[in-house]
């Protein structure tokens, strides 16, 4: 099964699918924003196991957004979705390593018509799930067959003109 999309190039730039780079398009050529484009990290250096040396690790974010001081403000990975097949495994773990080590969260952003879809992977805590209950139309969060509450999980964005670190709570 083929679930890559296909290679683009604009102006210059190579993206991996024509989502990603409608994504740069609406959101952040024009955002006035510093950027990277596939900016590699190292995430675990190459070690040594038994007489062989195991690979290093390393993770390449879509895009790398920059505020005014040059520090990064937005981590993004465009995805086709946000559900299992879409963000597999690997890529979570590339997400959770990538946090330890930068102390920043990867955001997973699913491009629409006129806004994106924004998820962050990995956290539990309550403060962060609750204003992402689902509800009916009586304003009664909808519950799973367990009695579990049922959560959407993501945040929607007209730009990347917001601060990641107000939605995680630093």
């Amino acid at each position: 099964m083929n679930h890559f999309g296909k290679k683009v190039v604009y102006k210059g730039n190579n993206f991996d699918s024509v989502k990603e780079r409608d994504f740069f398009i609406r959101f952040i050529e024009n955002s006035g924003k510093r950027y990277e484009i596939h900016k590699s990290f190292e995430l675990i250096s190459k070690f040594p196991v038994g007489g062989y040396k195991q690979r290093s690790i390393t993770y390449a974010p879509d895009f790398v957004v920059y505020d005014a001081d040059g520090h990064i403000e937005h981590v993004y990975d465009v995805k086709s979705g946000i559900n299992q097949r879409a963000v597999d495994t690997a890529a979570k773990l590339r997400f959770k390593l990538f946090s330890l080590k930068t102390g920043l969260p990867v955001e997973v952003v699913v491009p629409r018509k006129n806004d994106f879809k924004m998820k962050l992977y990995g956290f539990t805590t309550n403060r962060i799930q609750d204003p992402h209950g689902r509800y009916d139309r009586h304003g009664n969060m909808k519950r799973k067959k367990n009695g579990e509450p049922m959560y959407d999980y993501y945040d929607v964005h007209k730009s990347v003109n917001y601060d990641i670190r107000d939605i995680i709570g630093w």
